[in-house]
């Protein structure tokens, strides 16, 4: 099986409990790629089996970054709320995605939105408007590998198969 290309990519986080979260949604769902700015750092009870299987770097900033991606033919998706967002139930994810996750407070800053191909939300209902950042990678995550299912030589889905 060939790892998934999504690509996390996660401004300077408040809480390193949040990282290790990703990480560990991460590495559940075979992605094996992410990116932390900031000072960040993992919490190894937290991120499990994470910690050892998903590659994880961490950078002074973004931006340079996202545009070396964009050259290696990733498409930016921030998750994010914003007047041009598109939702979540309806987005189309290409292969080569890098996620963009924001600050739980803050969001992404300007010079990250810049960068950024498209934004995806996830629709709220009720109080408050936003989820946690890991809550929210965590749904993006899996809406991904939902579109593009790992599958083994010779063994289709489960859903696809006769019981």
């Amino acid at each position: 099986m060939a790892p998934r290309e999504l690509i996390v990519a996660c401004a300077p986080l408040r809480s390193h409990v949040n990282l290790s979260h990703i990480v560990r949604t991460c590495g559940c769902f075979g992605i094996r790629r992410v990116i932390a700015c900031g000072a960040a750092r993992l919490h190894s009870r937290i991120a499990r089996d994470g910690a050892e299987s998903v590659d994880l770097s961490i950078h002074r900033s973004l931006p340079p970054l996202l545009d070396r991606l964009r050259s290696e033919g990733f498409q930016l998706v921030a998750l994010e709320q914003t007047t041009h967002s598109e939702s979540l139930f309806n987005f189309s994810f290409l292969p080569k995605t890098v996620l963009v996750i924001g600050n739980e407070r803050a969001g992404l800053e300007a010079d990250v939105l810049t960068k950024i191909d498209r934004v995806a939300e996830i629709p709220m209902a009720g109080m408050p408007h936003s989820l946690n950042a890991a809550t929210s990678a965590a749904i993006a995550i899996y809406e991904y590998c939902r579109q593009f299912p790992l599958r083994s030589a010779g063994v289709a889905p489960t859903a696809n198969r006769e019981l």
